[in-house]
Order: structure tokens, then sequence, then C-alpha cells
């Protein structure tokens, strides 16, 4: 039964760095998608809609990070908070990136016809960014209480 629960910390660890990569290649994507169709459309900005495209690539650096401030030798003690921490928060990221490529498309579609709304059409995707910036910073102040900490 031990072997269950270091699995499960070993998981938790890696968990926000895999989940965050996975949300970001879908964000990243479909915005990309969105980039190149928008660039047959347009005659200019094209630098600034591939720029918004790879807006949802930030979720797998917070998941690195959080996978750094994780690691540590799973215990049986803490491997239970190890993996709710690293695999909740990976989720968080993963669903953030998703949703922000969504979003990113969207403004990239809006903007292709009418250039003078790009910001503001970038506004939800500055949005939903800031809900992968809250479980980032709330896993790094939990992993601190942690059984194991380094440091």
């Amino acid at each position: 039964m031990d072997t269950f629960w270091i699995m499960l910390g070993w998981a938790g660890i890696y968990g926000p760095t895999a989940l965050g990569a996975i949300g970001s290649i879908v964000g990243c994507a479909r915005a990309g998608q969105a980039a190149c169709g928008a660039m047959i459309d347009v005659e200019s900005g094209y630098g600034r809609l591939v720029g918004l495209s790879a807006l949802p690539s930030s979720q797998i650096i917070y998941g690195i990070v959080v996978m750094f401030t994780l690691n540590r030798t799973p215990t049986v003690e803490s491997a239970p908070g190890l993996f709710a921490v690293g695999i909740l928060c990976g989720a968080a990221l993963l669903f953030s990136a998703v949703f922000q490529g969504l979003c990113c498309a969207s403004a990239i579609t809006a903007s292709k016809s009418k250039p003078e709304i790009f910001g503001l059409s970038a506004a939800p995707a500055a949005i939903v960014e800031g809900f992968a910036v809250f479980a980032f910073i709330f896993a790094l102040v939990i992993a601190g209480g942690i059984p194991g900490a380094n440091g």
C-alpha cells in the first residue's frame, strides 16, 4: 500500500508540468490555427497574431515552477499533499491554457475584420491567465506546508 502512495506523490510532483504542457499544446494549437487562417485575410500585423497565439504557453512555465517547488522524495506522509496540490494545480493550468487558447482564437478572428479592437479583444485571454496565476500562487503557498519541504 505504501508503494501506491509513493506513486501518487510522484504523479503529484510531475502533474503540474505534464498537465500544464497538455493545456499549452492544445491552447497554442487552437489559437495558432486561428492565426494562420487570419493571415490569409490580412495584409499586415502577422506578428501580433502569432504573438497572441503563443499566450497559452505560459501555463507550462507555471507548471514547471510548481514542479520544482513540490520536488522532494515522496513519503507516505507527504504523498497525499503532493498529489492533491500537484494534480489540482495541473488541472487548473490545463483548463486555463485550453480556454485561453479559445479566447485568443476569438480575438484573432475578431481583430482580422476590425484591427482597432485587437487589444480589447485580447482582454478575455488576460482574464483567463489571471486564474492560472491564482492556481500557481496558491500551489506555491500550500507547497510549503507539505511534509518534507526542501530548504
